[in-house]
């Protein structure tokens, strides 16, 4: 394969999900994903918001703080002016992720006059197709290999001029670094869904910073300075990859193999259609198809060029790159972003909005498929991938956000803990499990299995006949023995537990929630043979409602 190091350019849009919602430079904004922040404004930042923070806390700090959900076709699509930007400089921009992008530098650097005036080319380019009213801080940095011009990007969008280390320097620039810039690297959840582990049993991203700190490994430097057999022999290919960028000789990412030439594949999409939606039924049925010939190989796609062509005989190419393992599902999301960013970016230049007839995967770089190590009792199998062909069907047919899945979410209330979303924003193949994070005043397991939709009113008395009331310090005025919904019979409360009582938001005059929950369990009224019923009865400003039920 060689030994020249790839010398690589990276483009760094800093807080890119932020970026894309285009408001106001003076409006504070973040962006959430699972309730957690991870992107803000310039203004946000001022006042104390930064990644990492939980939607409370951010919203304490910041009670004027926009919040809007994580949405990967948004950024996408708001991402693609940049791209076509890029492409007029240099080919073959391999995309990381919207808002991060990564470029050969071997030609466009002897044709616009070296790294350093390539490096300033393309901030300047970057930052005129970003056309958005805030104060965007874009980073371009230079240095051998993808991964530590990434690394270097991140630095430079910090000060805001591009970061061009020298050839062969790129060790000594990286060996003060903390270890934890390999985060940004070593994606977290590269490695979710098809392997979960690396080859050596280590989880990636995070957790691997964080054992190398608790190694006594601090710096880049200090790994660096370790054999690499040793490092690999210890950490598999996770640790072979950061390896190679702590010592600055990345040539071509840990584990790859030489792609067969046989394995691309390619789709017509008749009639030639001018709609992502349409378009997405034949691009999962490539994706499942490639899939199924990686697997016969026993290899997985790690880089996929989309191409993409037109009735006019355009055609559009690009390089999609994943740190871990690009699913079926993965592979058809990029392939929507790629025609949702390119058909709104034509609309808007005025070009020809002739249909795509044409769609076409080839692998680009593979590796060694290490499988999945499933449970002994669940897991992934074959009804799993036919319910994830029938959701894509139904997307085709339907459209991108017509059907929807359930997502955790996390919650005190059983509605709060699950969201439905659209498919598009989530990779079923690797779905997680329920926040682990505490939630005070929540409900204990089992939780009901009937929310409803719109509380109905509860007339709730205790011993003394009188309505039940809640103190300030979570006691109830009287044991709970009668309860009547909406104006029926009185029914008798045989047993109850509680209460759980909340405080939301009380830094917000108009979110601000003080609720108190019981579980009750009724029996029937006279004359009617219906069994015992358990209810979720909720206080709320003085008045109970029917929450949700056990059946």
């Amino acid at each position: 394969m060689g030994t020249s190091s790839l010398r690589s350019l990276a483009v760094e849009v800093a807080d890119f999900p932020a970026v894309a919602l285009g408001r106001p430079a003076d409006v504070p904004v973040a962006v959430l994903r699972a309730n957690r922040i991870v992107a803000a404004s310039a203004a946000a930042r001022s006042q104390g918001v930064v990644p990492g923070l939980r939607r409370r806390e951010a919203q304490s700090r910041c009670p004027s703080l926009e919040l809007h959900a994580h949405d990967d076709a948004r950024d996408a699509r708001s991402f693609e002016p940049a791209l076509q930007a890029l492409e007029d400089l240099a080919p073959r921009v391999e995309v990381v992720r919207a808002g991060r992008c990564v470029v050969p530098t071997r030609g466009p650097s002897r044709y616009h006059g070296g790294d350093r005036a390539l490096s300033r080319l393309v901030l300047d380019r970057v930052r005129s197709a970003l056309d958005v009213d805030m104060d965007v801080r874009v980073g371009v940095g230079v240095a051998d290999g993808p991964r530590a011009a990434q690394i270097v990007a991140v630095e430079a969008a910090r000060s805001g001029e591009p970061v061009v280390v020298p050839p062969g320097a790129t060790a000594d620039h990286l060996a003060p670094l903390p270890v934890r810039v390999l985060e940004g690297v070593l994606d977290p959840d590269a490695l979710a869904g098809r392997v979960g582990v690396t080859s050596g049993g280590t989880p990636g991203g995070e957790r691997f910073a964080d054992l190398l700190r608790r190694l006594g490994i601090r710096t880049v430097g200090h790994l660096a300075a370790l054999p690499a057999p040793d490092v690999s022999a210890r950490f598999g290919g996770l640790g072979r990859a950061a390896h190679q960028v702590a010592t600055g000789r990345e040539t071509v990412p840990a584990d790859v193999v030489e792609a067969p030439v046989d394995l691309s594949v390619v789709g017509d999409v008749d009639p030639p259609a001018d709609r992502v939606d349409r378009v997405a039924f034949v691009a999962k049925v490539l994706a499942d198809q490639l899939d199924d010939r990686l697997g016969g190989r026993g290899l997985a796609c790690t880089r996929v060029l989309v191409r993409v062509e037109t009735v006019d005989g355009e055609q559009l190419e690009r390089l999609w790159r994943h740190e871990g393992v690009l699913t079926p599902s993965a592979i058809a999301q990029r392939i929507r972003w790629q025609l949702d960013g390119w058909l709104r970016f034509r609309q808007r230049s005025g070009l020809s909005e002739g249909g795509v007839c044409r769609i076409g995967l080839v692998p680009d770089q593979v590796v060694a498929d290490a499988g999945r190590q499933l449970g002994l009792w669940g897991g992934s199998d074959d009804s799993t991938e036919r319910a994830l062909r029938a959701l894509a069907r139904l997307q085709g047919q339907l459209g991108v956000d017509a059907v929807l899945v359930p997502e955790w979410a996390g919650g005190r209330s059983p509605g709060e803990r699950v969201r439905v979303v659209p498919l598009e924003g989530v990779d079923l193949s690797g779905r997680a499990g329920p926040p682990v994070a505490p939630w005070p005043g929540s409900l204990p397991s089992p939780s009901p299995s009937r929310i409803w939709s719109t509380p109905r009113e509860v007339e709730v008395l205790g011993a003394d006949g009188l309505p039940v009331r809640v103190s300030g310090r979570g006691h109830l005025s009287s044991m709970p023995t009668r309860c009547r919904l909406d104006g029926r019979a009185w029914v008798v409360v045989r047993s109850w537990a509680g209460p759980w009582c909340s405080d939301e938001r009380w830094w917000d005059a108009t979110a601000h929630r003080r609720r108190a929950r019981i579980q009750v369990v009724v029996g029937a009224p006279e004359g009617d043979p219906s069994p015992e019923a358990a209810h979720l009865l909720t206080l709320e400003s003085g008045t109970w409602w029917l929450e949700a039920t056990w059946d």
